[in-house]
């Protein structure tokens, strides 16, 4: 059976509130759940200004590869909303309203009338403002978004979708299990640890060289236990393929008996 290898997933998270503390990001560690819930991992994540310039740098190389990528915020509608317009210029394309888009914000704007929330009135100020949340770039897909309809975007594996987490996350899951449900659980791969007593790290690091040159698709990890004087240790660890990963971790552990590490901590005096 083929088993399909799934492309580096990554995700670019915009916003001036995120890089000067004012807001505390959510989005990773809430990706790297919905990934892991569907045997995908994150490959890499990146954080940028609301600068267009900045934007447009960041989406120019991340359009020039094969990855899936997710962009959280900068979608809306005000002056420091400027993904849309990066996106574009990334791509060299127009914006154009969206037709579609066109018509979920309008039926937004009408669900809000009838609440008494402003106006059905489409050429109203207002609403010709909202209605800029529907300008793409020309090609693009929606995104639906369950929380108000005011959609996100679709366009070269890119997926935008706003910085708020109760739409992000719906729009986000909506897109992996609608776009990307051929990815889902194609790799199996494990992660195990232990740790490891009296061994210096430079002492066990030749055997976890050798440990990935025997077991190619398996990947050594060592965290040692940095400012801990009471109980110095290592967390050594592999992650891959179930088989290749249980056949690496028992040669990691014998490795570590083998120049001196202890797999028990040291008996306290």
């Amino acid at each position: 059976m083929t088993v399909l290898v799934p492309p580096r997933i990554r995700l670019i998270i915009v916003g001036d509130e995120i890089l000067s503390g004012r807001r505390q990001d959510k989005h990773f560690a809430k990706v790297v759940e919905l990934l892991s819930q569907r045997g995908l991992q994150l490959a890499g994540a990146e954080f940028v200004s609301d600068d267009q310039d900045d934007i447009v740098a960041v989406l120019s190389r991340s359009f020039a590869t094969d990855d899936i990528v997710f962009s959280c915020g900068g979608i809306g509608g005000t002056p420091d909303d400027r993904t849309r317009q990066a996106a574009a210029l990334a791509l060299g394309l127009k914006l154009q309203l969206h037709p579609e888009a066109e018509r979920l914000i309008a039926e937004r704007c009408a669900e809000n009338a009838r609440k008494g929330m402003g106006s059905a009135d489409m050429s109203t100020p207002e609403n010709q403002q909202r209605l800029q949340m529907g300008v793409f770039p020309v090609g693009a897909e929606i995104v639906p978004n369950p929380y108000n309809k005011i959609p996100g975007f679709f366009i070269r594996n890119h997926t935008f979708v706003p910085g708020f987490p109760v739409m992000a996350w719906p729009m986000i899951e909506w897109t992996l299990d609608t776009r990307y449900r051929q990815w889902h659980h194609q790799i199996t791969r494990v992660e195990h640890s232990f740790l490891a007593f009296l061994l210096p790290e430079s002492r066990i690091t030749p055997a976890m060289e050798e440990l990935e040159r025997k077991w190619p698709g398996v990947k050594a990890f060592s965290l040692p236990s940095v400012g801990d004087v009471a109980n110095p240790h290592i967390d050594l660890g592999v992650k891959g393929e179930p088989k290749a990963a249980a056949e690496a971790l028992a040669f990691l552990r014998s490795e570590v008996e083998r120049v001196g590490g202890s797999l028990t901590p040291p008996q306290k005096p």
